[in-house]
């Protein structure tokens, strides 16, 4: 009975080990905006493209919101003041993997252009 517990345990322990992620790697761009006009838009353009905002606090600059489609896409959001501005830490999972920091471009791109401070 024993060994067959220490082998259940130790398959366990195994498959643990395939469940892990690799860690997040957020995208950053520094936008000319006061932090609270940075994260109220950020948080604005998550529910324009269809993601449901899950937690928001403006005192944190954090928010977290999720498409509920197959698979699902997580947003994890960061603002926080850059010198008379803003810095925007955006990143994302597709599932439970992470998505490539670069394919977060386009969403960076498309908070500039609602905080009218597009080039």
């Amino acid at each position: 009975m024993k060994i067959r517990h220490w082998l259940c345990v130790g398959l366990l322990v195994g498959l643990a080990g395939c469940a892990t992620t690799a860690p997040l790697e957020p995208r950053e761009l520094v936008y000319a905006t006061p932090p609270e006009e940075t994260f109220r838009d950020a948080v604005e353009l998550m529910v324009e493209q269809g993601y449901v905002v899950r937690h928001a606090d403006l005192s944190l600059g954090r928010a977290e919101a999720s498409l509920a489609r197959w698979p699902e896409y997580r947003l994890q959001l960061q603002v926080s003041e850059e010198g008379g501005g803003s810095r925007v830490r955006v990143s994302a999972l597709r599932g439970s993997q992470p998505l490539p920091p670069r394919l977060l471009d386009p969403w960076l791109v498309a908070l500039q252009h609602k905080l009218g401070v597009a080039p």
